[in-house]
Formats: C-alpha cells, structure tokens, sequence
C-alpha cells in the first residue's frame, strides 16, 4: 500500500492558476467530469482565500435559494461576503442569468463555481456570460501530478495498472477496488447525465455507441458505419457523440488535410478522457499480457495525458492526424506558430519509426518523435 495517495493531499496544477484570479472581477468557471477532484480544489482554494460563502447546489434548499432571484433576494444571500463558491452550479435553473446577475449587480464580490456536466453549462452559461468568465478545465489526475506525488519510480511502476484502470483520484486512491469504482463511475456518470438532458430515452443506442467507440478507440471512424452498425440515423448518432463530448467522457480528432491529393479529411478519430472509464464500458481489466488493444490503450493514454498538460500550461495548439487512401499515416500532430510538429506512439520502443516522406516534404515540421514509455516523461512536461 506504499502508493496509496491521499488525493486531497495531491498538489493539482490548476491551482497556481486559479490563484492568480483571486482578484478577477470575472466569474471562474471550473468544468471537469464528475469525480475529478472539482469540490476539493475549490475548497482548499476558499481556505486560503479565508472568509467566503459557501453554497453546495447538491442541496436541494440552496438550490431553491438561488433559482430566479431579484437583486434584493441575492442581495440578502451575499450579506457582507465578498468571496463566494457555488459547488455543481449546473443544478440551478437558469445559471447563466444567476451568474449574470452576480457579475453585472455585484461588481466587488469575486465568485467562483464549479461544474460537472457541459451539457447544461453550454446551453445555460456562455451566452449570458460572454465576456464575463473565465473557464478552465480540471481532468482526472495527470501523469505529472502523479509523479511529482508519489515519485518517478513509483509512478513507472503503476504504468500498467494506469493504461488498464486510468486516473480517477478514487481508481488511484483505493487499490483493488479499481473495478468497482469505475463500473459505479461509469454507469453514474455516463448515463444519468445525458439521459436527463432534454429528455433523452434511449439508453440502448447511448450503451451500443459508447461499446461501438471503445472498440474503435483510436481508429477513424465514420458516422454512416456507426448509423449502419447501430440501426440509428446518422443525425441521431452525431447528437449522440456530440453529448459524450460535452459530459467529458469522449473527445474527437480531426484529420489534417491542406495540400496532397489522396489525404483522408472525413473521418475523425474519437479517444476517451480516461481509460478506466473505456475499459469499465467493455468490462475489459485483464492485465496487458492479456490483451490485444495495448497499442490502442497506449496511444488513448499518452494523448489524454498531453491534452492535459495543454490545457494546464495554456499552450494553444491546433491537434489532427493524418492519414491518405495509400495508409499513409501519422498518429497525432501539433500545429502551433507556423509550425506542425508530428508524433507517433509506441508501446513497444524497439520497433522502428519513419515518418512519411510525402507529409515531411510538403509541410514545415518542427519536432518529429515517437512516444514510448521511455521517454514519456519528456513529452508530458
């Protein structure tokens, strides 16, 4: 049990940054999937802010308190506080309005709020808070985080059990009951979210495109197959996809496609947030000796790692892969200031990669690697 981590412990690399908004006169909006850590940072946050009003949404009383109020009601709320946290503000009516209010009538009170579901933070916050939030992105534990918790070797040592259980705070933290966390997570998460959006009753179509997306996790994927395989319209499957999208559990690839003939730009390539929650939904933990789809667990893993650090060091990237109807490819590429710089991953770091001739002639590449576990560390920074 030497690697047990106490996640509330866990320095999250967040948090420098959301410090650096204590003085913002803009709403902080922290988004992130359920169980990722989100009421933790924001209360070790307000701890050290010191004095602040704390409102939990879960709680049906306080949900009732903020729902359509007048300035005066509000008002009364705030009394003398000048810091205020909402916690899982997506379960309040008309958010965005609230926060609206917040914003334009209370202009010295600094408020911060969190939420689990982009479902309903899309529709009911950006439009009232254009030009009034900050929004950033908490994800599971990332794999710097892990390291610099619980030391290099030790994280090394977990690489497995990572590609086969992912980095939930509660996966990490309660060895052995990895399975049952995430079949719970993900039963709890997946469907009681997107089902209650606007009415949603199709569990069946969600439960066979989530199998159908984890067995071609990392493979291109076409829409009208998906419609053809699940017997559903293609409109129906893209609303579908474009819901797993905004509950964290899915994100898409685009292909990169400018100048040579023959390069594929239909197709997009869909990878999950986590890998335990992919697992979970094709109840698959056998060890990788086992498996068959290492290559593809490597590649879901490596790339949701560096999404992470993206977003955590506010690096601005355009990301595609590329491929052409002669197979062709590269696994993911990089655009950023004029330049592309192209990756491939590899579990295995013996087998020999080149990048192909075409793509390196007709574009400007900066870096040009393959990602193994050996060097990871360096690509994670």
């Amino acid at each position: 049990m030497g690697n047990t981590i106490d996640i509330k412990m866990i320095d999250r690399q967040i948090y420098q940054t959301l410090l650096n908004t204590k003085e913002s006169k803009k709403v902080v909006v922290v988004l992130g999937p359920r169980q990722t850590g989100k009421t933790t940072l924001l209360k070790k946050f307000a701890h050290e802010i010191g004095t602040h009003l704390w409102l939990n949404c879960d709680d049906p009383n306080i949900r009732a308190s903020l729902e359509l109020k007048s300035e005066e009601q509000l008002r009364q709320i705030i009394g003398e506080y000048k810091r205020i946290f909402i916690d899982e503000i997506q379960r309040v009516k008309n958010s965005g309005l609230l926060l609206k209010l917040f914003h334009d009538t209370f202009p010295d009170v600094n408020v911060m709020v969190s939420g689990s579901s982009a479902l309903e933070i899309s529709s009911n916050i950006n439009e009232p808070l254009t030009g009034r939030k900050l929004e950033y992105m908490l994800y599971p534990i990332s794999w710097n985080e892990l390291t610099h918790n619980i030391g290099f070797l030790s994280a090394k040592g977990q690489l497995e059990q990572r590609l086969i259980y992912g980095m939930y705070p509660d996966v990490i933290n309660h060895p052995g009951n990895e399975k049952e966390i995430l079949t719970q997570l993900s039963s709890s998460y997946l469907y009681k979210d997107i089902l209650s959006y606007k009415g949603l009753r199709k569990p069946e179509l969600l439960e066979k495109l989530l199998q159908a997306l984890a067995l071609q996790m990392g493979n291109e994927v076409s829409f009208s197959e998906l419609s053809r395989l699940l017997e559903a319209d293609k409109k129906t499957i893209m609303t579908y996809l474009d819901l797993l999208e905004k509950a964290f559990i899915v994100y898409r690839l685009s292909p990169f496609a400018r100048n040579i003939r023959n390069e594929i730009n239909t197709k997009r390539k869909v990878y999950f947030y986590d890998n335990g929650i992919r697992n979970a939904i094709l109840a698959a933990f056998q060890p990788l000796a086992l498996r068959q789809d290492v290559g593809a667990l490597w590649e879901n893993f490596i790339l949701g790692e560096r999404q992470k650090q993206l977003a955590y060091n506010q690096e601005w990237s355009n990301c595609y892969y590329w491929r052409t109807t002669q197979q062709q490819e590269i696994d993911y590429i990089e655009e950023r200031d004029g330049l592309l710089h192209v990756f491939e991953f590899k579990w295995n770091p013996t087998k020999n990669t080149r990048f192909p001739k075409t793509f390196m002639s007709e574009y400007t590449v900066g870096k040009n690697q393959m990602i193994s576990p050996e060097n990871m560390d360096e690509f994670l920074k």
